[in-house]
């Protein structure tokens, strides 16, 4: 795997019939690239977290990842209302979701905490107002 391959993702704020579509997308392309599964699998479980988020919090927003030979990296950016609180956020079980979406089965505060557990590296950029932008990444050995 000597090319670098880079991938580009709207995704749709309330359409939670589409979450999840880009991190499945990615998962097959990190598939036929020949990577192991379970760098495959913490980069689709991080990803797909990250799209949830957008979804329920920010009215979506974009997704890139970009694909070299020692690492995987995860840009997610939307223009929601920002994160109040990140270090409250990252704590498991804490969750701003509104009642609709727990009915749906989401929002059970592990988005953030999953996408830390499941990657090498994350930083969390967030301005009240403006939006949010996640950068995560995953080595490859």
């Amino acid at each position: 795997m000597s090319e670098l391959l880079k991938l580009s993702y709207q995704i749709d704020g309330d359409n939670f019939s589409s979450a999840g579509e880009a991190s499945a997308n990615v998962k097959k392309k990190l598939r036929q690239l020949g990577l192991d599964n379970e760098i495959i699998r913490r980069v689709a479980i991080a990803m797909y977290e990250g799209e949830i988020n957008m979804v329920i919090h920010a009215n979506g927003g974009t997704a890139e990842v970009t694909v070299s030979p020692k690492k995987i990296e995860i840009l997610l950016s939307d223009s929601g209302p920002g994160i109040e609180n990140v270090e409250l956020a990252m704590q498991e079980g804490y969750s701003t979701a509104p009642d609709n979406v727990h009915a749906l089965g989401f929002g059970a505060g592990m988005g953030l905490p999953n996408m830390k557990k499941y990657t090498d590296e994350m930083r969390i950029e967030s301005t009240i107002g403006v939006g949010t932008t996640v950068y995560m990444m995953v080595n490859i050995k």
